[in-house]
């Protein structure tokens, strides 16, 4: 007999024999109801229950009305008869002018059930389905979820930390939300290529920079490079109130350094420190896009161009914006106060948002212009490449830059300028721009405070995101040790279960939620948190290892032996496609926290289910032969569901805690 090993049982990307799926009344459980045998249909995830299901109810509507109303498909809430739900009576009263629960019942009559839904019935004016548990169960546990290729790329802009000093807890959120929007899109079949903007041509970078030679202070290489330049930025804005005017003359000239390049390599030797942080982080990016590059490539000059062939940008010659370029964004933005927007002053002197809008331009690929070259090998082996003047515009054939969809990560307060920006692309008058402003989001998310006070990098008002992810990994470390003393691999479960907490923290709320840092609320390791995921993960994968000593086999499952329990288990793992493409268009990855959360509660409600004598009556291991292999079947499906969903958050799934 062949015999599966543990990495088969946890992938299970094999379709298990056994029954042959067909309705037996022998059933654990009686849930036929007389039923008629269902045409085959299989479905085996929640939006194919929902098509199938709305499908089979437009067939039995099409009698009573000439265009069937759309068809809310919803799970039935614990405690009610039934496993999905349809509320379409009400709004066919509406039209028919009969009573709801009359059509109810007309519906259900007329329903024809597709494969695994054994019958519908009428409750009151609702309408809920009966699924056959052997049938259901035997889809969810066979098949892997997979998404469509949507045919469009997306640029996923974020990070974004200026290159002159440590990244802070303010900088995490914005980091883990744009990683796992990302991994998200990604996985929802979107091309995605994840850019991180570097500011190097900016105040604080040169006041970084400044401060290293006004304080005559040269790296040792005791303390982390990024670490090292954030005291002395915070000594020189200290310093200032002693001797401001030699410090500001310092920091212009430093600034015009920049700008012509001659400090780029001490600019990088920072961001190759921060890179290391934000990779422990668990992110990587595709291109790093260096500001001094979007200047000396012209896109501001050729952004502004596009804008002045079209017909809402103009000079006007008379009144307040009289010589200055202006774009006209009310037919984009109605409701605005002043819908007349400076690109340039009359002065010549082009407004900041001008910039902004040439490098959206670039990003839809309304035109290229920049060069790039490789800058960093990341953890993953993957390749970070850097836009760099002289670079090979397409390397290895590659094309940057030129998305259908744009998704910028930028804190809530920039949602103006980001709101002009999107409506710049509209106003271009290009296929591309228009496209891309379609699509285009600005995923706005609200600031993290430190325990009730504003973070500053400038007055030193911050916490390190490495000192924090040190102390989560002691944390973890030390609960590990109480409780498993024995694990193999303990410092690095650790630091999965410490940086999986931290980054749980910072996405299982919504982005418009304020959150305040606070240590024992971000490194929870209890209740609604990562870790609470993780050991439920770690739970399956030990069931399936004493599975795979003992030589089990799923191709022994008989699925006729499940029941309720064990649909109820599938039907939540069976919502792991909605919910992902459901996060992947709004853009929430708290939605899939949400969603880690109720599988694991419902896999552990499974795992401790007593009976009604008080004994449990969910065990797989020592389940008789067939309901055995059947349960052992689902445990791998829940198992490979926990982490994909952690994998999406960007968090590890150990194998055990």
């Amino acid at each position: 007999m062949y015999t599966v090993g543990a990495e088969s049982l946890w992938k299970l990307g094999h379709r298990a024999t056994g029954p042959s799926g067909q309705y037996r009344r022998d059933s654990p459980v009686d849930r036929s109801g007389g039923a008629r045998w269902a045409p085959v249909l299989p479905f085996a995830a929640m939006n194919d229950v929902h098509d199938a299901l709305s499908a089979a109810f437009a067939a039995a509507i099409a009698d009573l009305v000439s265009e069937p109303p759309e068809i809310p498909i919803q799970e039935v809430p614990d405690g009610k008869p039934g496993d999905y739900g349809t509320p379409v009576a009400f709004s066919l009263a509406r039209q028919l002018g009969r009573p709801p629960a009359n059509i109810a019942n007309d519906i259900v009559a007329a329903f024809e059930p597709p494969r695994g839904v054994l019958r519908a019935e009428a409750i009151g004016p609702y309408i809920n389905v009966f699924l056959d548990p052997a049938t259901f169960v035997r889809d969810v546990v066979d098949t892997t979820p997979s998404a469509p290729r949507r045919g469009l790329k997306v640029v996923v802009e974020h990070t974004s930390v200026n290159p002159n000093k440590e990244a802070h807890v303010g900088h995490l959120r914005n980091i883990v939300l744009g990683d796992a929007v990302s991994r998200i899109l990604r996985a929802d079949g979107y091309e995605v290529e994840v850019q991180n903007y570097i500011d190097d041509t900016g105040r604080q970078a040169a006041e970084s920079l400044f401060a290293a030679e006004f304080f005559g202070e040269e790296w040792d290489g005791e303390e982390k490079l990024d670490h090292w330049y954030g005291h002395l930025y915070v000594r020189l804005g200290e310093a200032k109130e002693l001797d401001p005017d030699t410090i500001e003359t310092g920091v212009r000239d430093t600034m015009h350094r920049l700008e012509r390049g001659e400090l780029r390599d001490r600019v990088a030797r920072i961001v190759h420190a921060q890179l290391q942080t934000f990779w422990a982080l668990g992110a990587e990016y595709d291109l790093l896009v260096w500001e001094s590059d979007v200047v000396t490539s012209g896109f501001l000059a050729r952004g502004l161009a596009v804008l002045e062939d079209s017909p809402y940008a103009s000079r006007p010659q008379e009144g307040k914006y009289a010589g200055a370029l202006v774009m006209e964004v009310g037919e984009f933005l109605p409701g605005l106060e002043e819908s007349t927007v400076v690109l340039v002053r009359s002065d010549g002197n082009a407004m900041y948002l001008a910039k902004d809008v040439g490098y959206q331009f670039w990003k839809a690929g309304i035109f290229e212009g920049l060069g790039y070259a490789p800058f960093a090998t990341q953890p993953s082996g993957a390749t970070l490449w850097t836009s760099m003047p002289g670079g090979d515009p397409h390397p290895d054939g590659h094309t940057f830059a030129g998305a259908q969809e744009i998704v910028n990560v930028i804190d809530v307060r920039q949602s103006h300028p980001q709101t002009l920006v999107r409506a710049a692309l509209a106003l271009s008058g290009t296929d591309e721009g228009v496209e891309a402003y379609r699509n285009s989001k600005h995923l706005a998310y609200e600031v993290v405070t430190l325990e009730g006070r504003p973070m500053s990098g400038r007055k030193g008002i911050t916490l390190a995101i490495d000192a924090v992810m040190d102390e989560a990994a002691r944390r973890a470390h030390a609960v590990v040790e109480e409780k498993n003393p024995d694990l193999a691999d303990a410092v690095d479960v650790a630091r999965q279960v410490g940086l999986g907490a931290l980054r749980f923290a910072m996405l299982k709320s919504e982005a418009k939620r304020v959150i305040d840092f606070r240590w024992e609320q971000a490194l929870n390791l209890q209740g609604d948190s990562a870790p609470y995921v993780q050991y439920a993960h770690a739970r399956a994968a030990s069931i399936l290892r004493g599975a795979t000593a003992v030589g089990l086999d799923v191709a022994d499952a008989d699925h006729s032996l499940l029941g309720e329990l064990e649909l109820k288990l599938a039907r939540t793992v069976a919502r792991f496609t909605s919910v992902r493409a459901h996060a992947a268009r709004e853009l929430a990855p708290h939605l899939v926290a949400q969603y880690a959360l109720d599988l694991a509660t419902a896999w552990n409600g499974y795992y401790n289910h007593r009976g009604p004598d008080g004994r449990p009556d969910t065990s797989v291991l020592r389940a008789e032969p067939g309901r055995r292999e059947a349960r052992l079947a689902l445990v791998a499906a829940v198992r490979r569901t926990l982490a994909d969903s952690l994998a999406l958050l960007g968090i590890e799934a150990p194998d055990a805690m």
